[in-house]
């Protein structure tokens, strides 16, 4: 055996080195066996993907995201709207016009019957329990009852970074979550639920699935895109902040723009923006819908019927004005954000309500010149109500539907606005815009009355004020006489 110069045996040098070498290339071979078997594990959860979209996406989602800052929504008016309104000097009308009669839609005349059904003799049948569902909840008086697929109840944004994302996701797609989607699809459907009604379906959804706010966001975002709706999800530190596409401007509602598309978080509508995200730019494939919040249709909600009773006086005489209501209505209108004045100018009343409210105006104002009975309502709706701001009111701006300002006691220029001009297009036919000021809002129709008037696309448009307290058609506040309005509102005609 042959010594090297400090007595170690060569041979052992030499089986030192090939025990190394043998250590580096079988470490080589289990590392490549590895990454093999990781390539294979991957690519069978690839496959395993019903939507060959979320492949692409899973990969899109864990390269670097970009950092985004909130822009803050511009308010709807540039100056308080005034906090009391001085009563104008009772005029005498002036009768002019043909003699109005209303007419109220056949289907709305007669009044609902109820559906009486007979006992039949009870016959005891044995029924296999049924499994009950995962979820169940009231929405607006509705039950409803849902399964949650295994893999999106196991779904967990852990750890709580962009990896927790994926992680959630990569859960979400490999579900079976097909029947959770038809489902919403059928429940849509049924309740007639606008893009609102569905935002609010879903998250109630998202919430009743997870106690965890994070989950419930990713849950929200995962079910949006999966429907079709341009919708991204943001990192504020560990907190997942929901960003939905609209078009047009969600007032006081922070949000952040892509590629030069705005996204709001409809969450912290009224409240604080969340600061700068971390986010991605690309939607998910073919998920393209903006978030429209117009409310073309009502839906079709439970029935739970209250009335009300509103009086005023007009020429010394005091009136009564009663009709009913749905409170499930309400209670929807009053979670909506705030959306474009022509949302609010152009939403539907109940049938039940605007049958109420005909019938009682019928009786007052039949007969009566035009002028008269266009009068009529407009003190109706001048003096039902106790002005004030919404500030005071809620808090916040908030314009509200016809239906809520009749519900309310309490309104301001908008909301009469609103109200008004509901009234004006229904119960006569009348064309009717939205007079919007710097701090004021008010009416004008296009009638053949003399007074203030506004000229809109080469048609003279009469100024009526539901806010200015005895004020006739043709009468604006002295502090708007000599002002351009700033805007108007299209009021869509039947």
């Amino acid at each position: 055996m042959q010594w090297n110069k400090v007595g170690e045996p060569k041979l052992f040098r030499l089986f030192g080195r090939f025990s190394i070498i043998v250590l580096v290339g079988f470490t080589t071979l289990s590392a490549q066996q590895s990454f093999k078997d990781f390539k294979k594990s991957q690519s069978g959860s690839f496959k395993s993907y019903k939507d060959e979209r979320d492949n692409a996406f899973n990969n899109y989602l864990k390269q670097e995201w970009e950092a985004y800052k909130a822009y803050k929504s511009e308010p709807l008016y540039e100056k308080p709207k005034p906090l009391d309104i001085e009563a104008a000097k009772p005029q005498e009308i002036k009768p002019v016009g043909p003699k109005v009669v209303i007419k109220i839609r056949e289907e709305l005349q007669k009044e609902p019957v109820p559906v009486i059904v007979p006992k039949e003799p009870e016959i005891v049948v044995r029924i296999e329990e049924k499994k009950p569902k995962d979820i169940t909840f009231d929405f607006f008086g509705t039950k409803l009852a849902l399964d949650i697929p295994v893999g999106i109840k196991n779904a967990n944004y852990y750890p709580q970074s962009q990896v927790g994302v994926v992680n959630f996701f990569s859960s979400a797609a490999n579900s079976d979550y097909e029947p959770l989607l038809l489902e919403i699809n059928r429940i849509s459907q049924k309740m007639n639920l606008n893009d609102w009604g569905l935002y609010l379906l879903v998250s109630k959804i998202s919430n009743m699935t997870y106690a965890n706010q994070e989950n419930s966001n990713l849950l929200s975002w995962f079910i949006f895109n999966k429907l079709g709706y341009a919708v991204k999800i943001g990192l504020e530190g560990k907190h997942i902040v929901l960003l939905h596409h609209s078009k047009k401007t969600i007032y006081s509602t922070p949000n952040y723009e892509f590629d030069n598309k705005k996204y709001y978080v409809i969450a912290n509508y009224a409240k604080g923006s969340p600061g700068r995200i971390f986010s991605y730019k690309q939607d998910y494939p073919g998920s393209t819908r903006e978030l429209d919040l117009s409310l073309k249709t009502l839906p079709n909600l439970e029935i739970d019927i209250k009335s009300k009773n509103l009086n005023f006086s007009y020429s010394g005489k005091e009136y009564g004005v009663e009709f009913s209501y749905n409170k499930n209505l309400i209670d929807f209108m009053a979670s909506y954000p705030q959306a474009d004045y022509e949302t609010f100018f152009n939403a539907p009343v109940d049938d039940i309500t605007y049958r109420d409210l005909a019938k009682s105006l019928k009786r007052h104002i039949d007969g009566k010149k035009a002028s008269e009975a266009m009068n009529f309502v407009l003190n109706f709706v001048q003096k039902s109500f106790k002005y004030e701001q919404d500030n005071e009111q809620f808090g916040r701006e908030k314009v509200m539907f016809a239906q809520e300002t009749l519900y309310f006691d309490k309104s301001d220029c908008e909301d009469r606005a609103v109200l008004f001009s509901y009234l004006i297009k229904e119960l006569f036919g009348v064309s009717v815009l939205g007079v919007k000021y710097s701090d004021h809002m008010a009416t004008a129709v296009y009638v053949p009355i003399e007074g203030d008037e506004v000229m809109v696309k080469s048609k003279k448009f009469v100024i009526a004020d539901p806010t200015y307290i005895n004020a006739t058609i043709g009468m604006s506040m002295p502090k708007y006489k000599s002002i351009k309005p700033q805007s108007y509102i299209v009021v869509r005609e039947n």
